[in-house]
């Protein structure tokens, strides 16, 4: 999408906030950020962006709840879920609700914008994976999302995974299983 120029990024990590609005302003764009639902809707009104980046969670409110709103305030914005709970089921739903695309995190800044992008109908579909992540590796992962939940609090991810505080320490001393490639 070469007319891109203004984007709101919409995420209440204060953190990864700003360290995506400082990249994407380095990029040459016009770059507004917000940190909950409410004030991304306003920003969304007065910034009228090209592309919003908007987390799943934030905070109490839901960015696919947003969607609607923030594409009945600016119709022809294309709008890019980004999340750090990645799944088939919510990226679905976020299409459904008018979303140009989802992107799970970590991603890199070539990765987001291509993600705004207009899909190249003349290239093949990308190759299907040959095998799914291990168990070991969704084990990780779950635990991290149950952990970030919990504040980082160990005793409270502990009880909401149902395991032992020191077992989950000792999960966690544990380097997670790399991805094959």
């Amino acid at each position: 999408m070469t007319d891109l120029q203004r984007i709101l990024v919409i995420d209440d990590d204060e953190a990864f906030r700003s360290t995506l609005t400082r990249a994407l302003t380095r990029r040459g764009f016009q770059v507004a950020g917000a940190g909950d639902g409410e004030a991304g809707l306003a920003a969304a009104g007065s910034v009228m962006p090209d592309a919003i980046v908007l987390d799943l969670k934030l905070g109490p409110d839901n960015g696919l709840s947003l969607i609607r709103g923030l594409l009945d305030t600016c119709p022809d914005t294309r709008i890019v879920l980004a999340t750090g709970y990645a799944s088939i089921a919510t990226a679905v739903d976020a299409v459904r609700r008018g979303a140009w695309g989802y992107l799970p995190k970590p991603f890199t800044i070539d990765a987001l914008l291509a993600a705004f992008e207009d899909p190249d109908t003349d290239s093949p579909p990308p190759e299907p994976v040959d095998s799914p992540p291990s168990l070991r590796r969704l084990s990780w992962e779950h635990i991290q999302r149950i952990l970030t939940e919990a504040d980082g609090n160990v005793s409270a991810a502990a009880r909401l995974l149902g395991i032992d505080r020191r077992t989950l320490q000792r999960r966690l001393h544990k380097r997670p299983e790399r991805e094959r490639e």
